[in-house]
């Protein structure tokens, strides 16, 4: 037997000035869209903001909806329009500022698992890293990469050394 070890490392900011200018544009367009949320359920607004590799912003937020599991997260609707609206283009980071009662949530909030997945097989197709801004009131949080948030991750390759 042998034990394994996984860590993960961040940044953290505590002034949106501290954050390198194409960050903080990329804070902007996701704070600034999660005002259109559509969360009549749960009253969590959340905006997500992918800048692709020319530089191109792309936004969503999340739509909620009466039967819970056909909404779709603010993170997979900006990746879906993404690779929807420029498939020629690669996605190199995304900024995620969610809404509450009180307004921008105190700290950054994190992806669910499902956009995890998600932003790891964007990864994987394109061999490249999304870098991930968390931005919340009180402090940013910067992860260099999505495989940084789902370690032991499930992709195409997995599928291929599984089959019988």
């Amino acid at each position: 037997m042998s034990t394994k070890n996984i860590s993960i490392s961040w940044s953290e900011f505590k002034e949106i000035s501290d954050l390198e200018k194409d960050d903080r544009d990329l804070v902007i367009a996701a704070r600034d869209i999660s005002v259109k949320a559509y969360a009549p359920y749960s009253g969590f607004l959340v905006g997500a903001a992918v800048r692709l590799d020319d530089g191109t912003i792309v936004t969503g937020t999340n739509v909620e909806n009466a039967a819970f599991p056909s909404g779709i997260c603010a993170e997979r609707n900006a990746l879906s329009t993404a690779v929807s609206n420029f498939p020629s283009r690669v996605p190199v980071a995304i900024a995620i500022a969610a809404r509450n009662s009180e307004g921008l949530t105190a700290d950054p909030v994190s992806p669910c698992g499902n956009c995890r997945q998600v932003i790891a097989e964007e990864e994987f197709r394109n061999g490249k890293p999304i870098r991930i801004i968390l931005t919340g009131r009180n402090k940013f949080q910067v992860i260099e990469n999505g495989g940084s948030l789902l370690p032991l991750q499930f992709n195409r390759n997995s599928l291929k050394s599984n089959c019988l």
